[in-house]
């Protein structure tokens, strides 16, 4: 069984700084890549940031300059730092990451279940 559970939203002004977690766990024999997406009410999911496991990295256009996303192998982590917030960056934020799993061996993209982002005045 692998579980990706998110951690850190919240509501914050515009112009704050949140940052989010996300713990991969269960009986994973290894992690490729790994990012966040996000989806507002009534739009579609979109990327925000990915990570490859060997640290490329890659933003949608909308946030590069104040998102930064980053990875710990040792804790089968990844963050997402977010500066600089705007109310367009409210929405539901969603991790995800390519697992090869011990039992098997085959590579399977899992999904957490989200963490809301308010940026509001």
């Amino acid at each position: 069984q692998v579980q990706l559970v998110e951690s850190g939203g919240g509501l914050v002004q515009p112009g704050g700084s949140l940052r989010l977690s996300c713990e991969a766990s269960g009986r994973i024999r290894s992690i490729n890549d790994m990012g966040w997406y996000r989806q507002a009410p009534g739009k579609q999911r979109e990327l925000v940031a990915a990570i490859s496991s060997g640290g490329s990295t890659d933003y949608g256009d909308s946030v590069k300059g104040r998102f930064t996303i980053s990875r710990d192998n040792a804790k089968n982590t990844v963050y997402l730092q977010m500066n600089n917030l705007k109310p367009e960056d409210t929405a539901v934020y969603y991790c995800n990451a390519a697992i090869r799993k011990v039992v098997g061996g085959y590579l399977v993209e899992y999904w957490g279940r989200g963490t809301q982002v308010t940026v509001s005045s």
